[in-house]
């Protein structure tokens, strides 16, 4: 398997074509999975917010003083979440409106203008069927795409690339049903290969490598249509919620 750098040197607007910018700087084969950086397409997709302008609510006003925390980035936390999960140590975990479970809904300061944050785009799935059907009426290869996103995991220290959507590829690689080398019934093993896939392309991606895409080629996958809902446990079966 190969994990191939995609280097995009200009900062992203509105304006430009992220399929253009990609293959400018790429060469797509059919068959090969594009693992995106999140915050290139929020900021294509207008999802960066001028912090000058938010005014925040009383409820941002109270939790910013007692987790010494910036109204604005609270109230943009607050706008985005269906629910607070947890508040401990300044730490704000939230489920957002896509159902995501991560820190401060997503809300990022890095490679943005002081001053500005960006946002998750309001549906990756759509983002990444978007790139891909793009790259296929551009150069007629059939890819698969991840829209890929830093998460903190709540029994291990550090962050891990994770999926945030996807198009052309299931995201589960379920085994029940099938037998392991000592002829055991696999019940419950399903593996979440486009989050391991966009950790491996974290690997080359980088955070100051000005590299906010990767081909991964080489994979052996089956070219079908998903979404991401199919990685989000719901709470019935969720312990911790």
């Amino acid at each position: 398997m190969q994990i191939i750098p995609i280097h995009i040197e200009k900062e992203i607007e509105p304006s430009d074509d992220l399929s253009k910018l990609i293959l400018n700087s790429s060469k797509l084969n059919d068959g090969d999975i594009l693992v995106v950086a999140q915050k290139i397409i929020s900021k294509q997709e207008e999802r960066i917010v001028d912090l000058s302008i938010i005014k925040p609510t009383l409820l941002a006003e109270g939790i910013s003083a007692q987790y010494q925390k910036d109204p604005r980035i609270i109230e943009l936390i607050l706008s985005e979440t269906k629910r607070i999960v947890r508040i401990k140590n300044g730490i704000i975990i939230v489920e957002t409106h896509n159902g995501f479970v991560c820190a401060n809904a997503g809300i990022d300061e890095s490679n943005v203008k002081e001053g500005y944050a960006t946002l998750l785009p309001i549906n990756s799935d759509v983002s990444a069927k978007k790139i891909r059907n793009d790259i296929l009426k551009q150069t007629n290869k059939n890819i698969a795409v991840i829209v890929s996103d830093t998460f903190g995991r709540p029994f291990r220290m550090g962050q891990t690339n994770c999926a945030i959507g996807v198009s052309g590829l299931n995201p589960i690689l379920d085994y029940t049903g099938t037998l392991d080398s000592f002829e055991n019934i696999l019940r419950v093993t399903a593996i979440a290969i486009a989050d391991e896939l966009s950790a491996a392309a974290e690997l080359v991606m980088g955070k100051i490598l000005k590299c906010p895409a990767v081909i991964i080629r080489d994979y052996p996958f089956d070219m079908e249509e998903h979404t991401i809902s199919g990685l989000l446990r719901s709470e019935d079966e969720d312990l911790f919620r």
